[in-house]
């Protein structure tokens, strides 16, 4: 018997706030958070921008020992992961901590650090290296920590599907509730991946934007003089829960996941192919699995990565599956404003639409000023705007072909 699961609290660490009201404020008022690249000296690099979380304090939300030690990537989802679970106020008992899982989607890791110790392994021996290294590294550390830190004893799994990684996260946990595996899931992404491999590494495949004199206006997509994304940082971290526990407890409740499809292009390394074909495949099972048309879908939350390939293909996905409702429905990409977080932006771009699904608001795509003709369908420029919202649907494609999309929707007593 397939169970009803709904999203009860969130917690955000993103490039435009510490906490979920800070990040929503500053996505519905249109502000980046790109800026000049702090966390290593980026001089000598074509690209010296990225989306960096600020203000974020490990020791506000971590023991002293273990903030001290724990990598970004970890710390970000450990904090929003507080943030969530206070947020639906629930309560860890142990009676109940073998029904509650932990399912993250994280790409790479300690990235930082893992470059840290190739430095020091160079420079001084091996012996300087520390026992914290792989623990601290492991992309799934995150996942475990959490766990460890609310006493969680169910499943606990990492994802690592790159882009697709945090959709793919809140898809598999919502299915572990549905067929009886788990009673609440903390699910979602996270990644810290300003670091010198990485920003080299997207930069020698042309991935990124150079627009470091206006970083701001960098993240540009579906505009037509858009040269690449943005490496952006943080996590987004979810509650799931059936929905039978979240009444019972009287939770308030943002929003239900409907509907979860993922699919490969099984194409090339990085690039979409030209039919889109994956994508497609990807939202028509979405829709299916919530019983939904394509008429009912009132608002997307494109993957929109601002790459050349990425927003005419996933248009053309867009006009495939829902050919002439894809005009008349609005789209924004939020990438605009976070940057591309990569193992981390499914996570955070669910909560968005939750938020957006619970405020009756659509976020912007800033800096469209110039739309490609190429992109001609609706995606919100500039400015936030103000619409009910019953149903809402997240995009994230990643390399390797991997494709992840969730439908939500509105929660209505039946």
């Amino acid at each position: 018997m397939r169970r009803r699961v709904v999203i009860t609290g969130i917690g955000l660490v993103t490039p435009l706030g510490v906490g979920t009201a800070a990040s929503w404020e500053a996505l519905c008022r249109g502000r980046s958070g790109v800026g000049p690249i702090t966390r290593f000296d980026a001089s000598g690099f074509d690209t010296r921008i990225a989306a960096e979380v600020r203000g974020f304090r490990a020791a506000d939300f971590l023991p002293r020992k273990l903030a001290a030690r724990a990598e970004p990537f970890v710390a970000f989802a450990c904090a929003a992961a507080r943030m969530a679970l206070e947020d639906a106020g629930i309560a860890i008992v142990p009676a109940r901590a073998e029904r509650i899982g932990v399912v993250l989607g994280c790409g790479l890791g300690g990235l930082s650090l893992l470059e840290a110790n190739c430095r020091l392994i160079s420079e001084r021996g091996p012996q300087r290296v520390s026992p914290f290294f792989i623990p601290m590294m492991i992309s799934n550390m995150a996942a475990g920590l959490i766990a460890m830190e609310i006493g969680a004893r169910g499943p606990n799994l990492t994802l690592s599907t790159a882009c697709a990684a945090g959709t793919h996260a809140v898809g598999e946990a919502a299915a572990m509730i549905r067929y009886g595996q788990a009673d609440t899931v903390v699910a979602g992404g996270t990644e810290a991946l300003v670091a010198p491999t990485c920003i080299a590494g997207f930069g020698a495949m042309r991935a990124l934007s150079t627009r470091n004199a206006a970083p701001a206006q960098a993240s540009r997509p579906f505009d037509r003089d858009r040269d690449g994304f943005v490496v952006g940082e943080g996590a987004g971290i979810l509650i799931l829960e059936c929905l039978d526990q979240a009444l019972d407890r009287g939770a308030r409740i943002y929003a239900e996941v409907a509907g979860y499809g993922s699919s490969c292009d099984a194409y090339h390394l990085t690039q979409p192919p030209p039919d889109a074909g994956g994508a497609v495949g990807c939202m028509r099972t979405a829709l299916a699995d919530a019983e939904l048309l394509p008429e009912n879908i009132d608002y997307i939350n494109a993957h929109g990565t601002g790459t050349p390939l990425n927003d005419v293909v996933e248009t053309r996905a867009i006009k495939s599956v829902f050919d002439a409702e894809a005009y008349r429905i609005p789209i924004s990409s939020t990438k605009s404003m976070t940057g591309h977080l990569i193992g981390a932006a499914g996570g955070v771009e669910a909560a968005f639409c939750a938020l957006a699904i619970r405020h009756a608001t659509i976020p912007p795509t800033i800096n469209l000023d110039h739309p490609d003709p190429a992109c001609d369908l609706d995606y919100v420029p500039h400015k936030a705007r103000r619409a009910p919202i019953e149903t809402a649907m997240s995009n994230s494609f990643g390399f390797g072909g991997t494709n992840a999309t969730l439908v939500l929707k509105a929660w209505r007593p039946d």
